[in-house]
């Protein structure tokens, strides 16, 4: 165990791990109120004015993907039939085709009038909704919510690049969003027959006579029970289970069916229990595991304390512990947070790029909406996708990655980019009106760093005369990269 931080230290990695940002005056407030009544205020339920002035966005129906799909659109819209997908979901770039912006694969149909417009709407879609989360977690005045969906969006990574339904994948997101501060199980009884998860792995099409097993692998290895807790029988008796969902893509947003002729009811044994399983009670089998508490709380802690190293024996049994049989969530977050590993100086984190540019908008007061369409999709989703993490676009089912991935030649000239572009568009007032030799300071208050290093502070000093230089110098620094 390091250093053990201060108070003023610790509600400083609180605000950053449980929002995105971290202002001198929040940070004031907060030391003044204590951790504890810090984390209250945190985890408690309140009006959130910010939030409440960006509501979701409505999407409508896509129109037809090709001539044949216009046909059939006009009669029944239901998934594909068993057969018509196989493996697991895996990344654009490994699935066949350049994958553009809206998911489509580039080839043979291309000029079709119907799938462009079809490309079109996808894409307007996607950028939409992309928009407005991103807007959401800005304005934000409680963000903790919003983080927490982002974290459970990480765990159940599902990805419009193939569920091409910005609906679908709203709907997901509102989801995640309503259950995910309670009882874990609840959130994964919803989560098994969600349609767009259904889609992405390719559950929608499950018959008895041919089982897919990508729903029910995944949900034992990432989502609820962590690999080596189950056997390949296990696999192939949950994905029995599941047979008999299926999506039906007439309603917007898309609606989970349970067709029983096409699901086989013979008693199953899953990780060490004969029943007759449905996808509901083998949710409540799985996840009253002693293997799933601490595959939850482990990859949370991953995500909230250290990317690098665990939890030891003790400090999982703690938050387990207060995970305990409601599976509460918010009781382990909240262990997690109170966790002594959370306050060690040593455990930091580095910014996945939500985080960098969500907290970068927060501490100069921009809003994606705000900006000219041009100018929002160079600076934020153009980012974002150069960074590698666009949300509701993971590149795998497994999530996005941690820690040091993040710090590479490329990534930073991708925020050396976003951060010239950002200070052009930001009030910078504050900046402007402060002497050049109190500009440095300013802006670690600004941003929530905690203070400058000697090589970024010198760096600083050196082109404090420019307020847009110094701005964005102080936006691509290391101290600005992590999350203290």
């Amino acid at each position: 165990m390091g250093r053990t931080l201060d108070t003023r230290a610790r509600v400083t990695r609180l605000l950053q791990r449980a929002g995105f940002d971290a202002g001198a005056d929040a940070v004031d407030a907060a030391a003044r109120a204590g951790f504890d009544a810090t984390l209250d205020r945190v985890l408690g339920e309140a009006v959130d004015g910010g939030i409440d002035a960006t509501p979701a966005p409505r999407l409508g129906p896509l129109p037809p993907r090709n001539a044949e799909a216009r046909e059939k659109q006009k009669g029944r819209g239901q998934d594909r039939p068993a057969g018509s997908a196989s493996g697991p979901a895996r990344p654009a770039s490994e699935a066949g085709g350049t994958a553009d912006a809206a998911g489509e694969s580039d080839g043979e149909g291309a000029a079709d009038p119907v799938r462009k417009a079809y490309r079109q709407a996808l894409r307007a879609q996607r950028e939409e909704l992309t928009v407005w989360w991103l807007d959401r977690m800005v304005a934000a005045e409680h963000p903790w919510q919003e983080k927490r969906t982002l974290l459970w969006h990480n765990h159940w990574a599902t990805s419009i690049q193939k569920v091409k339904s910005g609906a679908a994948m709203l709907q997901q997101n509102e989801t995640l969003r309503r259950l995910g501060g309670g009882d874990f199980r609840a959130l994964a009884r919803a989560m098994v027959v969600d349609p767009a998860l259904m889609v992405w792995l390719d559950a929608g099409g499950s018959t008895a006579e041919a089982p897919n097993e990508n729903l029910a692998r995944e949900l034992m290895e990432l989502f609820v029970l962590g690999v080596g807790n189950y056997t390949e029988s296990d696999v192939r008796q949950a994905a029995a289970v599941l047979t008999g969902w299926t999506v039906d893509r007439s309603a917007n947003p898309w609606k989970p069916r349970f067709r029983s002729r096409r699901h086989d009811p013979a008693p199953r044994t899953v990780v060490g229990v004969k029943a007759g399983f449905t996808a509901q009670t083998l949710v409540d089998h799985l996840v009253s595991l002693p293997d799933s508490h601490a595959h939850v709380a482990a990859r949370m802690w991953r995500a909230l304390v250290s990317a690098e190293k665990g939890p030891d024996e003790a400090a999982l049994g703690r938050v387990t512990s207060a995970y305990g049989k409601q599976r509460d969530s918010t009781a382990m977050f909240r262990a997690l947070f109170t966790d002594a590993a959370f306050s060690d100086a040593d455990n930091v984190l580095v910014k996945q790029p939500v985080e960098y540019v969500v907290g970068s908008l927060r501490a100069l007061g921009v809003r994606p909406s705000k900006l000219p369409e041009k100018v929002r999709r160079q600076v934020v989703v153009r980012t974002l996708g150069g960074l590698g993490q666009v949300p509701f676009a993971p590149e795998s089912v497994g999530g996005w990655p941690a820690g040091a991935a993040w710090l590479t030649t490329a990534a930073a000239q991708v925020r050396i980019g976003f951060a010239e572009g950002l200070v052009r568009q930001a009030d910078l007032s504050e900046v402007e009106q402060a002497s050049v030799g109190e500009r440095p300071e300013l802006l670690a208050r600004k941003l929530g760093t905690g203070g400058w290093g000697d090589a970024t502070r010198k760096a600083l000093a050196a082109s404090a005369q420019d307020p847009r230089k110094v701005t964005a110098i102080a936006l691509t620094a290391p101290e600005h990269l992590v999350l203290s």
